[in-house]
C-alpha cells in the first residue's frame, strides 16, 4: 500500500521579526518522492520557510511536521533533513574533498572517501576535487553545497536557488541529480526565482506574497488557471495570418508583426481553446503554423497575476 505520509505537513504557520511579518498563516503539504518549487518575489518569505524546514529558525505560531515527526520550539535540525540557504557554508582554503570530510566529521559521520567521490561526481566536481574552494565560481560553490547535503542521504532536501550562477553543463548536472533523487524517493524543495527550471523540474509549486500562500498544487493546475496568454505566431503567411487572427473569436492581435528568428512574427492574445480555434482556421486556410508558443509560460503567467492580486491587495 501507497505510504500517503506527507514529507512536510504546515498549518497556520507564523514567524515575525521585529514588526515584519514573514509568515502569516502559512499551509502547506508535501507529497514525498517530489520536487517541489517554492516562488515568489524578494521578501514573501521563501527563505524564513526553508529555514524552519531546516531547524535553522522556529516559528512563532502554527504546526509543523516534517517526515512525520512535529518540529519543536527549539533550533535544531529535523532528523533525516540537509540543504542550504543563503548559499551553503563551505571552507574557502580547503579543497572540494576536504571540504566534504571536513563537515561529515562535524556532523559524526563515517563517511569514506568512495562516498566522497561519489557524490563530488553526482555534481560533476570530480575534475576539480582537489582545488581550493577559494577559487570556485558561484556555480561551482553551489554544486559543492548540494553534494555536502547529499553526503547526509536526506529524505528531505530543502535547496535555496540551486541554480544560481551555474553554466548550462552544471546546471544539468544538478538537475539530472535532483530528479534522480525524487526518483529514489527524497523528497526535494527548491526555492527559485527562474520559472524555467521549476517548469522543468517540479511536480508540484507554492506560490507565496507578503507571507502568505498564493498556491499550492501541482504545475499543470497553475498554468491551466492562467486566463488570456500572448502567442508567438510563426506562419507561411504573415497577412494571412493576421487576418484569420482578427476574425477569429477570443483572439486578439497585440503585434502585428516583428522579426523572431528572421521570420515575421505574429502576437496574439487568447486563452488556449480560442488558440486551437485559431490554428484550426489557419490550417483550413492553407495556412502552414510554423510554431506557436507563449511568449511568457503559462507558469510565469500565473505567477505575476498572483503576485501582483496579492500586492494590489485583493
Amino acid at each position: 500500500m501507497e505510504d500517503t505520509q506527507p514529507a512536510v505537513r504546515a498549518s497556520g504557520l507564523t514567524k515575525c521579526f521585529g514588526d515584519v511579518v514573514a509568515l502569516d498563516g502559512v499551509g502547506l503539504e508535501l507529497v514525498p518522492g517530489r520536487i517541489h518549487g517554492l516562488a515568489g518575489p524578494n521578501g514573501a518569505g521563501k527563505t524564513t520557510l526553508l529555514g524552519l524546514l531546516l531547524g535553522l529558525a522556529v516559528a512563532d505560531g502554527g504546526e509543523l511536521e516534517v517526515l512525520g515527526r512535529p518540529v519543536g520550539r527549539a533550533l535544531a535540525a529535523p532528523r533525516g533533513v540537509a540543504g542550504f540557504v543563503d548559499g551553503p557554508g563551505l571552507y574557502p582554503t580547503l579543497t572540494a574533498r576536504r571540504n566534504l570530510s571536513a563537515l561529515a566529521a562535524l556532523r559524526g559521520q563515517d563517511t569514506g572517501s568512495d562516498r566522497i567521490d561519489e557524490v563530488l561526481a553526482e555534481v560533476g566536481l570530480t575534475d576539480v576535487a582537489d582545488d581550493r574552494v577559494r577559487g570556485f565560481s558561484l556555480g561551482m560553490r553551489q554544486r559543492l553545497g548540494l553534494a555536502a547535503a547529499l553526503l547526509t542521504e536526506p529524505e528531505l532536501l530543502v535547496l535555496d536557488e540551486p541554480s544560481n550562477g551555474l553554466d548550462p553543463a552544471g546546471k544539468l548536472h544538478v538537475h539530472r541529480a535532483l530528479r534522480r533523487l525524487a526518483d529514489s524517493g527524497v523528497t526535494v524543495v527548491l526555492s527559485s526565482h527562474r520559472m524555467d527550471d521549476l517548469e522543468s523540474l517540479c511536480a508540484e509549486v507554492t506560490i507565496l506574497a507578503t507571507g502568505r500562500v498564493r498556491f499550492s498544487g501541482p504545475l499543470g493546475e497553475l498554468a491551466a488557471g492562467a486566463r488570456e496568454l500572448d502567442h508567438r505566431l510563426l506562419t507561411s503567411d504573415p497577412p494571412a495570418a493576421r487576418r484569420v487572427a482578427g476574425a477569429t473569436a477570443g483572439v486578439r492581435v497585440v503585434d502585428g508583426a516583428g522579426a523572431w528568428r528572421g521570420t515575421e512574427a505574429l502576437v496574439v492574445r487568447a486563452a488556449g481553446p480560442a488558440v486551437e480555434q485559431l490554428v484550426a482556421g489557419l490550417v483550413q486556410e492553407g495556412v502552414r503554423v510554423r510554431e506557436v508558443a507563449p511568449v511568457v509560460s503559462p507558469l510565469e503567467a500565473a505567477y505575476l497575476a498572483l503576485t501582483e492580486q496579492q500586492e494590489d491587495g485583493r
